[in-house]
């Protein structure tokens, strides 16, 4: 395989602060890899440069095969709000349209409209004011995989997106033979679209091939041996220590390389590595003791000018129990998290909450820190910001200096520490990094009180959850007991058992052909051959359409053979329009 990209010293500081320190590597065509580290890392930096969008500190040197085209997706995408979605793509891929001919042009229009299609987006001309987080995300990513660049760079590419969203471009990239990089904090998503794993961890970066667990394995190997080699460079210290203490200071140039060698090695010696990670031990109970009531709902309805996004809900909240809820962008679950929490009132029916209930509510969009406090002011408690992964050195950090994933975590905490007995969480894993998550989680499962997850994150969600709220639209909701993962298996079978009944259906249908066989008496001999051929032939052009249009969807097509593709189906519904005339013609006689 060649190298699509060589990489060599590049480093990258803020500050006293250094991110990567003259860090080396090489991707080759074909390497899907996830970039893993705690927030503030350098994640987002280290990208930026390959992107051509910062520069190294140390200069180094930033190699990519030639003529390779590369598309850089952000997390947070830049668009006109004035414009339609389709426009909107347009207008940004002016570097990439200018050189095509209007047969290519045509080609990249139409796979514009299919990749807005596949992620749900089927009203082009909405405007990009009107659209939800979760929508821009997939315009933003729309315009990266239409455009079929040879090197994806993606920041947290299922940021905002619904599961359905998520599983889609999930299938579409683990199937392409793109080759991509990308941050990612979704353990299900790494695991079925990367084959490697960048770790940054301390300024160095540390590569593993394979899955998610084979890193978590590998990783824990590595740290063990690092431990293993100081604790030998504290015995060699110890030696040495005894040496100099028993020695006078006045020795030859040999003696004084061994006084040198021994501050070097005092340093080393110190170097045992800790891993970090949050704890939440002190934030377990003491919060107000939760009485037999929740949140009880009767007939709970919510409409929205003429939108209905809750239609006749009933439920009583348990203790202690754990609910996730999914669905589709702007299906209205945070408008039923608002609606329970009070901030919003329904349009008819009762929510009765009870006397006990206290409330921690950590929303999408519920950062109001003002940028030039320090973390410190945000939280007044040094001993939970170091167990919460901000050490001594971060403490007087103003808030305009942290990362997006700092800022979860310090609002997250001052979450918790409220001490909630009903705990609601929506979209909480958006930009938290994998070890905030891991410990997250361990935290939420041994919660002592209610807890309700809106979230995408099918890997939380697995691990938490003991019924899920599924959002269907229109109001409608309905519920399910068990994992997410559970969920999705039970809906795959009962889709592969619609579709079977289906085709059976279909199949009765075609082998009677009542309404389709025409009077013998009315037609000739050549005529009743030339209607039943004309019968097989829209059956045989139905299914080489439908297996076409199969092909396109799935995304996995050259550009060459894409064109070819949907050219044939132009053919085939111009060809099936013709044999469909003549079969009605005939049939009517």
């Amino acid at each position: 395989m060649p190298s699509y990209l060589q990489i060599e010293n590049i480093s990258k500081s803020y500050g006293p602060k250094t991110l990567f320190d003259r860090i080396g590597f090489n991707i080759n065509e074909g390497d899907k890899i996830a970039l893993i580290a705690p927030n503030g890392a350098g994640k987002t930096s280290l990208l930026r440069i390959l992107a051509g969008e910062d520069k190294s500190d140390s200069g180094g040197r930033i190699t990519f095969l030639k003529d390779i085209r590369i598309a850089f997706l952000k997390q947070d995408y830049d668009f006109d709000p004035e414009k339609d979605i389709f426009s909107q793509i347009m207008s940004h891929s002016g570097a990439y349209t200018e050189h095509l001919d209007d047969a290519q042009l045509s080609m990249y229009e139409l796979r514009v409209r299919q990749f807005l299609t596949n992620f749900g987006l089927t009203d082009f001309g909405k405007k990009m004011k009107e659209l939800s987080g979760g929508e821009i995300k997939r315009v933003a990513i729309t315009e990266m995989l239409a455009a079929e660049a040879d090197f994806l760079i993606m920041d947290e590419p299922t940021n905002h997106l619904d599961i359905d969203a998520i599983e889609y471009l999930e299938n579409y990239l683990s199937k392409s033979r793109c080759t991509l990089l990308m941050v990612t904090h979704d353990r299900y998503f790494l695991d079925k679209v990367c084959n490697t794993v960048f770790e940054l961890d301390r300024g160095s970066l540390y590569i593993y091939k394979g899955d998610y667990q084979n890193y978590l394995e590998k990783r824990e190997e590595r740290i063990a041996n690092h431990n293993a080699e100081t604790d030998k460079v504290r015995n060699i210290l110890r030696r040495e220590l005894e040496w100099i203490r028993s020695t006078p200071q006045a020795r030859t140039g040999k003696a004084k390389y061994r006084i040198d060698a021994f501050h070097e090695l005092k340093e080393r010696a110190s170097d045992t590595y800790i891993s970090k990670s949050v704890s939440m031990d002190d934030m377990k109970g003491g919060g107000t003791r939760l009485g037999t009531k929740i949140i009880n709902c009767r007939n709970v309805s919510f409409y929205y000018g003429d939108k209905c996004y809750l239609d006749d809900f009933t439920y009583n909240f348990r203790r202690y129990e754990k609910v996730g809820i999914v669905g589709k962008n702007g299906v209205g679950k945070s408008t039923f998290i608002d609606l329970l929490t009070g901030n919003c009132m329904p349009s008819s029916g009762i929510i009765d909450r009870g006397e006990s209930l206290k409330i921690g509510y950590y929303r999408q969009g519920g950062i109001t820190f003002n940028p030039n406090d320090t973390v410190l002011d945000i939280v007044n408690d040094t001993y939970l910001l170091n167990r919460f992964l901000f050490p001594h050195d971060m403490l007087n950090n103003r808030i305009e200096k942290l990362s997006g994933g700092e800022k979860r975590r310090l609002y997250l905490l001052t979450i918790l520490m409220q001490r909630p007995n009903l705990l609601i969480l929506d979209e909480p894993t958006n930009d938290l990094d994998i070890v905030t998550l891991n410990i997250l989680e361990e935290y939420l499962k041994e919660f002592e009180g209610s807890l309700i997850i809106v979230s995408h994150d099918r890997h939380f969600l697995d691990r938490l959850v003991e019924h899920l709220f599924i959002f269907c639209g229109d109001g409608v909701i309905k519920d399910f007991i068990g994992s997410y993962s559970e969920y999705r298996e039970y809906v795959k079978a009962y889709e592969a058992d619609k579709r079977s009944a289906e085709k059976q259906k279909n199949d009765r249908t075609v082998s009677k052909k009542p309404e389709r066989q025409p009077s013998a008496k009315k037609l000739t001999y050549r005529e009743q051959k030339e209607f039943e051929q004309l019968e097989k032939d829209l059956e045989n052009l139905a299914e080489e359409k439908a297996r076409l249009e199969q092909l396109i969807s799935e995304g996995n097509l050259p550009y060459d053979k894409l064109k070819d593709v949907s050219e044939r189906i132009g053919e085939i519904m111009a060809l099936s329009e013709e044999k469909e005339m003549r079969w009605l013609e005939l049939s009517c006689r």
